[in-house]
């Protein structure tokens, strides 16, 4: 068992207020949350009732968690939860991760004019719907008591703080003189014919009689200190230590049978108190009470347990879904097979019409019928109705009662209906629909309340990426050229590809201006970051450019005066960018460089070449800096190819090998079409989804006419 050292006064003196606390409310689990240093984290110091690996994976809050501890203490107020259902409507990561019947009140312990932490107290669901008068008084006593007693030490120059690991309290801790009591008890327990068994709060085996002994084939001695399930490999599963956690947590009476690796049936009984849990051991299924909460059953996953596993993969998965429709399909293929759904729909209304956002299992002619209806108002006679709050229809008959004027297009029967819901404000509803009645336990509806806020988080962020995905998309797209001016003499083409869908959009542009009948300027660039800015900057990039352009300026001066407008404009945002002007009655060209990849020149019949022009600083870090230029023959026919990073580069491929292979597949021919020829370039990056933006730009010198 684990050893633990003799608190100093001040700790021991909170052990004893937190105990206090929990006897005076008639509690059975009690915690003491302290704020770190940083007044950002929680972390659990004391608990007494709360299995270790539940006071483990809870020990660590943030300020600004979804939980009730979080909650309280940063609004500064009692946060009370009635229930399992209430749990999942206020906070349903949390109800996911704790999906069993309990109530609870967390008070913040506020003393000296400031926030120390907060205590929480936690009774059996069905304990009371509400906190009595006299329990409010002992939680504000309790709490402004521990203030007191925090303070003081602060003074004292002995803060209490939290150790690596929250500590486990006994209410009773064994003394030397009960040895003899506890030898009697023995001796009559073993007198009976059934087994029992004490666990102490922490789960180990503190007493154990000689039938139950017999009863599991061992010899107490192999027992005593020990976890069931580490002593007997056939109990440790997690069905039988989540029954285990729900008695302890509930404060309810929870059974279950399982098989010993004789092949007989061993029953458990537990029976959960403030000091542990007394566990009834008997063969097979004998003397089921049916009044106890969970009844016996064979090795297996009940449906609960097989949704909470489904529900915290479905959390997880859900984060990355970023359309409403991956939305839907993440919950279908999580929560379809295990509740037999049949058919599943986000609804959203717009000017008093429904609008389906996603759906999966309808048919199409389902989706037709629903979308654009008038939104379906209760019935005037149902005074439970509530936008905010689920609602489970068992049979089409009980949604008829409700709905009057609801429609039934796939014909199914029962249904469930999940508002989605965010910042206190209804955004949609989710519908789980059945071809057959469905009678839904407390447990389930409990469990898709939860579901209701992973959906209603998903959803909106998936809302959110959309329209910020949408304005970015719009604004790159009205920022890049829609069309590229007809030079004589100059034959081009250009490809732009998003980023793979999913990303945020980039800063890649193009552009080609027209300075003169025999002249052209040729741009392309790529500013950091992929977000609005870096669109909204490139925008203004390519605008200074085309001023700059218009002036008569050479490339590097181009480039000079753009560097120094992004610098005011932009002073953390970097821009690589290559300029090409362009003389197509002498068939020249003037480069110049700001980090920007090297272009290709392609002459047919010729191998492919890159040509290396000595490349300047990017864009926005030097006001200072100078680009230097290179002149370029271009014979006609030949084709110069600029282009950004998204179309060669791959993980783990080295940036020169990556150029090389891209000018080893680039072979122009004399007339054929440049559009073909962009298409071979940017189709295998594409295909790849590499995550990144391409841009492309091909320009070729026409031959003279006569």
């Amino acid at each position: 068992m684990r050893e633990h050292t003799a608190p100093r006064p001040g700790r021991a003196g909170l052990d004893d207020l937190l105990i206090q606390a929990i006897t005076d409310a008639g509690a059975h689990i009690g915690t003491v949350y302290l704020l770190a240093d940083d007044g950002r984290v929680l972390l659990m110091d004391v608990q007494l009732g709360m299995p270790e690996p539940i006071a483990m994976s809870w020990a660590r809050l943030r300020v600004g968690d979804p939980v009730p501890v979080s909650r309280a203490v940063r609004e500064d107020r009692l946060v009370w939860v009635s229930g399992r259902e209430d749990l999942a409507r206020q906070f349903p990561s949390a109800a996911l991760s704790l999906p069993y019947h309990f109530s609870a009140a967390v008070r913040p312990i506020h003393g000296g004019g400031r926030v120390w932490g907060a205590l929480m107290l936690v009774w059996p669901a069905g304990y009371s719907l509400t906190l009595s008068r006299e329990q409010r008084d002992v939680i504000d006593a309790s709490s402004s008591a521990v203030a007191r007693l925090l303070q003081r030490e602060a003074d004292r120059g002995e803060p209490i703080t939290p150790g690596p690991r929250p500590r486990t309290l006994n209410p009773r801790p064994a003394r030397a003189a009960d040895t003899g009591s506890q030898l009697i008890a023995l001796a009559a327990l073993n007198r009976l014919p059934e087994g029992y068994c004490s666990l102490d709060v922490e789960g180990r085996i503190s007493l154990i009689t000689a039938p139950a002994a017999d009863l599991l084939s061992v010899y107490t001695s192999e027992l005593q200190g020990e976890r069931l399930g580490e002593a007997l490999p056939w109990l440790d599963d997690p069905l039988y230590e989540d029954l285990y956690r729900s008695a302890v947590v509930s404060g309810q009476v929870t059974a279950f049978t399982a098989r010993h690796p004789s092949g007989r049936l061993v029953t458990f009984r537990l029976f959960p108190g403030l000091t542990g849990v007394t566990l009834r051991i008997t063969p097979g299924g004998q003397d089921h009470d049916p009044a106890e909460r969970t009844p016996p059953h064979e090795i297996g996953r009940p449906t609960r347990i097989i949704a909470l596993h489904e529900m915290l993969h479905l959390a997880t998965t859900l984060a990355r879904a970023v359309t409403a429709q991956e939305v839907i399909d993440l919950v279908a293929d999580h929560v379809m097979p295990v509740y037999d759904v049949q058919a599943l729909a986000i609804l959203t209304a717009r000017g008093g019409r429904m609008r389906v956002a996603a759906s999966r299992g309808y048919t199409r002619q389902a989706v037709a019928e629903l979308n654009g209806r008038p939104v379906i108002p209760p019935s005037p006679g149902w005074d439970g109705f509530d936008a905010t709050r689920p609602a489970f229809f068992e049979s089409w008959d009980e949604l008829r009662e409700t709905y009057p004027e609801a429609i039934d297009p796939d014909d199914m029967d029962a249904c469930a209906f999940l508002p989605l819901v965010t910042s206190g404000r209804p955004m949609g509803t989710c519908i789980l629909a059945y071809d057959r009645p469905h009678r839904f336990d407390s447990d389930e509806r409990a469990t898709l309340t939860a579901l209701a806020g992973l959906i209603a988080q998903a959803f909106e962020r998936a809302r959110l990426y959309d329209v910020k995905h949408q304005l970015a998309q719009c604004l790159q797209s009205s920022l890049l050229p829609h069309t590229l001016p007809e030079i004589p003499g100059l034959d081009l083409a250009a490809r732009y590809v998003p980023a793979t869908p999913g990303m945020d959009i980039g800063g890649d542009f193009y552009d080609l201006i027209r300075l003169s009948d025999t002249q052209a300027a040729a741009v392309i660039g790529d500013v950091q970051g992929h977000d609005v800015t870096a669109a909204a900057l490139m925008g203004q990039v390519r605008t200074a450019i085309r001023a700059h352009a218009s002036t008569g300026a050479s490339p590097g001066e181009v480039l000079a005066h753009t560097n120094r407008l992004l610098i005011e404009l932009a002073p953390d945002r970097f821009t690589s960018c290559l300029y090409v002007s362009l003389d197509l009655e002498r068939h020249t060209a003037c480069l110049a460089g700001a980090g920007h990849l090297p272009p290709l020149l392609g002459r047919p019949g010729e191998p492919t070449r890159v040509v290396d022009s000595a490349a300047g600083l990017l864009l926005g870090i030097d006001p200072e800096a100078e680009y230097a230029t290179l002149d370029l023959d271009l014979p006609p026919g030949s084709v110069l190819t600029l282009y950004t990073d998204g179309l060669i580069e791959q993980p783990g491929l080295d940036l020169g090998e990556a150029i090389r292979r891209l000018a080893a597949r680039f072979n122009p021919t004399e007339d054929g079409p440049l559009a073909d020829l962009a298409d071979s370039l940017i189709e295998p990056a594409a295909l790849e989804q590499r995550g990144d933006d391409i841009a492309v730009l091909l320009l070729r010198c026409a031959p003279t006419g006569p």
